[in-house]
């Protein structure tokens, strides 16, 4: 961070493009631009950038997916098909491709995900902002874009206070709405909204999902890891690791069984979500396991000898089934296998990894400019699309970012 260049003053016209986001889609965008011979200004309303991608960082950084492209692609169920040309045109294998440019090796996990070598996001971040102030982009933070004003200028705050900004090209990258300590308030929407520009209310997506608990079972167990589960809605089923939650359960499991459960638990009456305890085993191995003698073992200690389920597992069946959890080995082991829990809303929309809805892209042309505002570009969790975690996430915010920034060189371009 110590490497971008403080501008002692903002100009009050550029000569080239503006971006406003230092995220992953405007750091894309900038330097796509910057290459081109385009002199760039990013304007970050954080104290620095890339804030959002040192957090998912903390994850290793899973950067993309190396399953199948076809398949890829559905993840995101684009029905307009300009997110997937912005994906055709920057894709898994450009993206590992660029990121071995800044020096950074990249691998494939177990899981299909890839990840830098080392699994942290600042020896990316860093390589990239060298590249980035070669090629002269100049960084801004603390400006934080409000609008436009009736001359089409962008309004910008500052410690200084308030600036209209004139720019050629106006490349806007600046998130969701479900990281408001990070920047991604979602607070552009009103201002857009009053261009006439046509948005998707904004929904949580990998999200956390509501169960009403009881307070005993909240306090005990808030907290505690349900580990190697599967999570089954709609007729798929999705294993990991899932974390009980004051309000509900959050995890893999969750996560990836995507919009149709967020959907469904936001419903009126909301849903049914069942859990398989013990996914290693048929229900007929695992009753021939409970059948063993309880020999005055408590309902924890005899699932623990006898299936190899920890506590909270135990806790979880007394509290969906109440004090009639069945003794029989049959019955026991259907409701191991297919816990019914009452699902009853999601996570707030801060606690969501990523963002539903933003810009429709019916309001952009195939350049991704907005129709109400001739000049001006979106990227990233602006636009309405949303995609399971597993690397989708920053691969549609490069490929956006990359693809905006092209349409403005074309416009600038342009005699």
């Amino acid at each position: 961070m110590s490497r971008i260049a403080a501008a002692d003053r903002v100009p009050q016209h550029l000569p080239g493009a503006a971006v406003f986001g230092g995220g992953p889609a405007g750091l894309m965008a900038a330097e796509t631009l910057a290459a081109a011979g385009v002199p760039v200004d990013l304007y970050e309303a954080m104290p620095g950038v890339g804030r959002k991608l040192l957090m998912a960082g903390r994850g290793g950084l899973n950067l993309t997916h190396s399953e199948g492209w076809r398949h890829f692609l559905a993840r995101y169920g684009d029905g307009s098909g300009r997110l997937t040309a912005a994906l055709d045109a920057f894709d898994a294998a450009a993206l590992r491709a660029w990121a071995a440019g800044l020096g950074i090796e990249t691998f494939v996990g177990s899981s299909g995900r890839v990840f830098p070598v080392g699994l942290k996001a600042s020896p990316l971040l860093r390589a990239w902002l060298d590249r980035l102030n070669r090629l002269g982009v100049r960084f801004h933070t603390r400006h934080r874009w409000t609008g436009f004003d009736a001359a089409g200028r962008s309004l910008v705050t500052t410690p200084s206070g308030a600036l209209a900004l004139d720019a050629p090209a106006v490349i806007l990258a600046l998130g969701g709405a479900s990281w408001p300590r990070l920047g991604a308030d979602g607070a552009w929407a009103e201002a857009l909204a009053g261009q006439g520009v046509e948005l998707a209310p904004f929904r949580p997506a990998n999200c956390g999902i509501a169960i009403d608990w009881s307070a005993p079972f909240r306090t005990r167990w808030a907290g505690a890891p349900l580990k190697t589960v599967s999570a089954e809605f709609g007729g798929r089923i999705v294993p990991g690791d899932a974390v009980i939650t004051a309000y509900g359960l959050e995890g893999g499991p969750v996560y990836g069984l995507g919009k149709d459960l967020r959907d469904a638990a936001l419903a009126p009456g909301g849903t049914e979500l069942r859990l398989d305890l013990r996914p290693g085993l048929s229900a007929a191995a695992l009753a021939e396991r409970l059948s063993m003698p309880r020999r005055g073992a408590s309902l924890g200690n005899f699932l623990r000898k006898a299936a190899g389920l920890p506590p909270v597992a135990a806790a979880l069946l007394r509290e969906v089934a109440g004090p009639a959890v069945p003794a029989a080995p049959e019955a026991l082991a259907a409701l191991v296998k297919h816990l019914p829990l009452h699902v009853c809303g999601t996570a707030a929309l801060d606690r969501a990894i990523s963002t539903a809805g933003g810009v429709r892209f019916a309001a952009l042309d195939d350049d991704f400019m907005l129709r109400a505002r001739p000049g001006c570009y979106l990227a990233g969790e602006m636009l309405d699309w949303e995609a399971p975690t597993g690397g989708y996430l920053l691969q549609a915010c490069f490929a956006t970012g990359r693809r905006a920034a092209l349409g403005a060189l074309r416009r600038l371009s342009t005699p």
